[in-house]
Formats: C-alpha cells, structure tokens, sequence
C-alpha cells in the first residue's frame, strides 16, 4: 500500500521546484496529514524517495532544520524506446514515452497528426513501472518535472568552460552556438557568494531559451530549470559520494577473537580489530575516523528512545550523520548467529511503539499486560534471513504484519501501524575489561 504520507511529501516538493527545506516540507506535510516528527524524520532517511541535502554552517556541520529534501527517483525513459529499438513485454524497466511530451511541447499534441510515441502514462507497460516506483497516483506534471531532474539524459549539461576565464561568456570556444547551458556553476552548487552581482547567469538568457525551445522544452519550464540544475547537481553529488566512500577492508563486522586476544591473523584478518564489541566512526576527508565519547554515544544508542546522542556535537541517529557528515556503527556478529558460549557477540533487542508512546520490547508486557507472540530473539533470527521480509505478529487477540524493509508493525484490519526500532543491548567498557581485560 502507497504510504500517503510519501505521496504528499513527494506533491509537495514537486509543487516547489523538486525540493523544499525540511521543516517547510514537515509544515507542508501536516496540513494533509496525521503525522508527528519521528515519523516524518524516519520516512525522509528511510524512503529512496528523498534526498537528504545537508545545510552549510560555519562550523562545517550543519543542522537538521539546514537540510534540503530532493525529490528523486530511479524511473528513466528508455532511449532504445525513441529509437525504435525497444519491445514491451520483455522485461524493459525504462518508461516507453515521447521525450517532447516530457518536455510539455511535443508538436503532435494539438495537430491532426498523432504522435508515433506514446503519451500514455495508463498504457499497461508505464502502469506497471509506475506501480512498482509507487508514482501511479502522481499527476502528470509532477511526474514530468520528477523525471526532468532525475534523468541525466533530458537536459543539456552545464557548461564547463562558461564558468572559466573573464570573457562575458568564459572560455566558452562555441559561445552562442554552445549546446551545453550557461549557468554559474556556483549558483547550481547553492555556495555563489556574489549573488545577483555575480557575472555568471542564474537565469537561462535568451540563447540557452532558444536552444532548449528547439531541443523541444516548453516555455513554462524555463523559470524553473535553474532550480531543477541545481536539484540535478545535488542528487549527482549524492550518487558520487555514495560510490568513492571508501569501504573498510576488513568490512564492518568486529573480530571476536581480537577483543579476546586470540587473533592468529593480526593485519591478515579480514574483520575490524577493535577492543570493544562496537566502535563508532566519522567519514573525515574520505577515511573513516574515531568518534570521541564512543561509550556515551554507544549507551544513548542503546536506548529506542532517543533519536541522536546527547555528546556536545550530537550524532542523529536517524540519518546515521553528525551535522553534514557520515556517521557508522561497526559491531561484533549478531548473538543469534552465533552458539551461546560466544560472548560479545552483539545482542539486538526489538522495540515497538506502545500507545502511551513509550517502546516496549517484543516478548515483554504492554501497559495491558499483554505480550508479543514474537521475542527479539525470534526476530533477529527472521531479520537476519531476510531483512527485506515480514513476519506475523500475534499480541492478545490482535494480529500485526512487522516489515523489516520500513520497519514498521501494521493492523491490516484497522489500517493502523506502528513504527519499530531494533537497538543493540548497551555493554559498559567495564563489562569488556571483565570478561577479557
């Protein structure tokens, strides 16, 4: 089922250009829906459907309520399709549309002659690929500008060489027969610090209006189309960031026998050495570094109730970030992987939300003395076959679906849910030092 919050926070930014500041967007959002914080925060780092965009601060930090949610998605429009050299029905999972109709000016729209590609966003090839990016209910234009700044394919680049050199065009060698854009690098990036005194455009001129009207786009979208650059830049940057974060070669799981001192392989070993069953780290200048006050970030952690750590720069556990950098827990295997005489090893402990607001852990009483036909144990057995499934939950004479993949427990009969949370059970240094100091 479509999740109506997604669907309004996705009308909403795409009302606004394809991206909104993140309380505007929670503003915007409670005006159509019934929802508190928590849960819009866990839909905006959990969804594919929103980028996360960290605000500048002095401090190189950044807060929260700084970000900027970008509206994205992986539906693109199939190039073999406009070539003629795409067949539906066998297993294309590109939309099969006319490029001008995403554009708002095919010429076809208004004459005698029909298009020979498809406007048809109800055929049953679109539907189908609508459904499964849960975009069916979307409307026409949202959709447009949704895919305009989502496919790198549609729109011209900026130019490069525009933005170099003092000439009122840069070294732009093709000037006004340039088929890329002329736009201030600076101003796509968000960090231009001139402004409207800046000698680069923030608008489209009148050459880049002619060039983009002849490659088919419509008026309408010219006002837009820096803003859309500039969304374009930021789900790039989070595409390329994503790639060169460098990953640890040992992975991220924690050796037991070096917390042991039992480690035969020493710098062969293919897991983390660390002295404690979890270690938390910071992505600095592409390496991963040590957190300070690692045991009270790791006891704040520990507890379902707090979304970040109450250290002096806080880490949010919910975006996993502190301020506008990368935050990761690295841990020791999970308990139930393990035979029980293996210690360290790390014990999850589910929670769900109770209706006092407090999380109570599954296989233990509610407020009602009523308990879960599932424990944390049954279910990190579950999750960790498969952490994309779901599991029945029965408590008194109620029955739940838990999803791994949203994390979240459903009433399918009165349409309720409730959001869940998997937490590690806090082990004190002094715990690790007793048992193998």
């Amino acid at each position: 089922m479509y999740d109506p919050e997604i669907l309004e926070a996705t009308r909403a930014l795409c009302r606004a250009g394809g991206a909104l500041n993140l309380r505007v967007l929670y503003q915007e959002l409670l005006q159509r829906c019934n929802t508190n914080e928590e849960e819009f925060l866990h839909i905006m780092n959990g969804c594919s459907r929103f980028l996360l965009v960290p605000g500048s601060a002095g401090d190189g930090e950044g807060r929260p309520e700084d970000c900027t949610v970008v509206a994205r998605t992986s539906l693109r429009l199939c190039s073999a399709y406009y070539h003629e050299r795409c067949a539906e029905g066998v297993g294309c999972q590109q939309l099969h549309l006319c490029r001008y109709f995403i554009y708002g000016n095919c010429r076809f729209d208004k004459g005698r002659k029909s298009c020979k590609y498809s406007h048809d966003l109800g055929s049953d090839h679109n539907q189908q690929l609508l459904r499964e990016c849960t975009l069916q209910e979307l409307h026409e234009d949202h959709l447009r500008l949704l895919l305009l700044q989502n496919d790198p394919e549609l729109l011209p680049e900026v130019c490069s060489h525009y933005n170099k050199g003092s000439a009122p065009l840069g070294d732009c060698s093709f000037q006004v027969s340039c088929t890329k854009i002329h736009l201030c690098q600076h101003f796509v990036k968000g960090d231009c610090m001139f402004g409207l005194r800046c000698k680069r455009q923030h608008t489209i001129d009148q050459h880049g209006r002619h060039m983009l009207e002849d490659r088919g786009l419509s008026g309408d979208l010219m006002e837009e189309l820096p803003f859309i650059y500039r969304n374009m830049y930021n789900l790039k940057n989070a595409d390329t960031e994503k790639n060169v974060e460098p990953v640890n070669e040992g992975g991220e799981e924690i050796c037991l026998h070096f917390i042991r001192n039992s480690c035969k392989f020493n710098n062969e070993c293919s897991r983390v050495h660390f002295h404690l069953p979890y270690k938390w780290e910071i992505f600095n200048d592409r390496t991963w570094t040590e957190l300070q006050d690692m045991e009270d970030i790791e006891r704040d952690f520990c507890d379902p109730s707090k979304n970040h750590s109450c250290t002096h720069l806080p880490v949010d556990f919910l975006s996993m970030r502190r301020g506008s950098k990368p935050v990761r827990r690295l841990s020791t295997i999970s308990s139930v992987l393990k035979p029980p005489h293996y210690v360290l090893t790390t014990e999850w402990l589910w929670y769900y939300k109770g209706e006092q607001g407090n999380w109570i852990e599954y296989g233990h009483p509610d407020e009602k003395q009523r308990t879960t036909s599932v424990t944390s144990q049954t279910l990190e057995v579950s999750f960790q076959s498969n952490r994309t499934g779901v599991i029945e939950v029965v408590k008194g004479n109620r029955q739940y679906v838990l999803s791994f993949k949203d994390m979240y427990q459903r009433n399918p009969k009165h349409n309720t849910k409730r959001r869940v949370c998997r937490r590690p059970r806090f082990v004190p240094v002094v715990e690790v030092q007793r048992k193998w100091g």
